[in-house]
């Protein structure tokens, strides 16, 4: 079998199958979630999920489909700080004001995990 480019220059590192996670609840303009962190061994960030109070079979598709693949990237060493870098600002609705005082408002679901994984995780909370 034949090698993608990715694998073959990096190697997909697979999270152990009990892990530590964080659950972190927060709201958009009446719209609820819980977003869920797991983690590797030494603490990096591997997958996250979201789930959604109001959600319908189209949200909920596009908002599983974007955790699997912001995981996958997580898995194949990509930072966090990179990973995020690409969805913050992202502009589509529930957008508003959120529950959380450190990120105030938020143009998409997309935008507030970013700016939370950037918070939480990111490179310079690490420091």
């Amino acid at each position: 079998m034949h090698e993608s480019p990715v694998e073959s220059l990096h190697q997909r590192q697979v999270l152990p199958a009990t892990r530590s996670s964080h659950t972190h609840k927060f709201a958009i303009t009446g719209f609820e979630g819980y977003l869920t962190v797991g983690f590797f061994d030494d603490g990096r960030p591997g997958e996250i999920f979201i789930k959604m109070s109001k959600e319908g079979s189209t949200l909920s598709g596009l908002i599983q489909g974007f955790c699997r693949c912001f995981s996958i990237c997580l898995q194949y060493g990509l930072p966090v700080e990179d990973a995020v870098s690409r969805f913050k600002g992202m502009r589509f609705e529930p957008s508003g004001p959120t529950s959380n005082p450190d990120i105030p408002q938020a143009t998409s679901i997309l935008d507030y995990i970013a700016c939370y994984l950037e918070q939480q995780f990111g490179e310079s909370r690490a420091a």
